[in-house]
């Protein structure tokens, strides 16, 4: 078994202690920093996510998973400052306005960071100017964002209009989720992508980001 494979089933059984001293080790030996988190550490995140998809797993192994890879990407972080490994690109992420729910943004966000996206959350309760203006300061491809209450899925018209509004249409893609938001929701309001679960929501902005 490589080492890469040592530290992806660390990960999935989200055993952290082992995770860091694991990476450490590789580092030692010689070992990129960049392949340690993509084919150890992110390999291992991305079964967690499929399994997830599949119901073979549930938020707390999702979860404890994340904290194993959170972990190992600590120690990874020196050396990751020093070589050139890039991420694939960065995706704005936040609750509409007037939504204080963020468990499902949360599992959104580990499931983005699994994939070697950088990840900037705003929150809950976001107003839809400040997704834009996020979207612009870092020069983020994707804005995300979550709604859990049918009164506030209204917001993600606002978020699509203000993109619209600054000329960034096409340029930056507006992709929504949540309980009670559909595809149909999402063509009504001019949206470019809609995901049913974090899994979804992962795969779909790394294909945007990729494209």
């Amino acid at each position: 078994m490589s080492v890469y494979d040592e530290l992806s089933t660390f990960v999935q059984q989200g055993r952290a202690k082992n995770v860091k001293e694991l990476v450490a080790t590789a580092l030692e030996e010689g070992k990129p920093a960049k392949e340690i988190l993509s084919d150890g550490l992110l390999a291992g995140m991305s079964i967690i996510g499929e399994k997830f998809k599949n119901n073979e797993v549930y938020v707390p192994e999702v979860l404890i998973a994340a904290r194993a890879m959170n972990a190992g990407i600590e120690v990874l972080k020196p050396a990751m400052e020093e070589g050139d490994a890039d991420n694939v690109g960065k995706v704005i992420l936040g609750t509409v306005k007037g939504d204080l729910h963020d468990i499902g943004k949360n599992l959104v966000k580990i499931m983005l960071e699994g994939k070697g996206i950088e990840v900037i959350d705003l929150g809950v309760d976001v107003p839809p100017e400040k997704f834009v203006d996020a979207a612009i300061e870092h020069d983020a491809k994707v804005i995300a964002c979550s709604a859990l209450l049918t009164t506030t899925m209204s917001v993600m018209k606002d978020v699509v209009d203000a993109v619209d509004a600054k000329g960034m249409k096409g340029k930056i893609k507006v992709m929504v989720g949540g309980a009670p938001v559909t595809q149909n929701f999402c063509e009504t309001i001019g949206a470019d992508y809609y995901a049913s679960d974090a899994a979804s929501a992962s795969d779909v902005a790394l294909s945007i980001l990729k494209a």
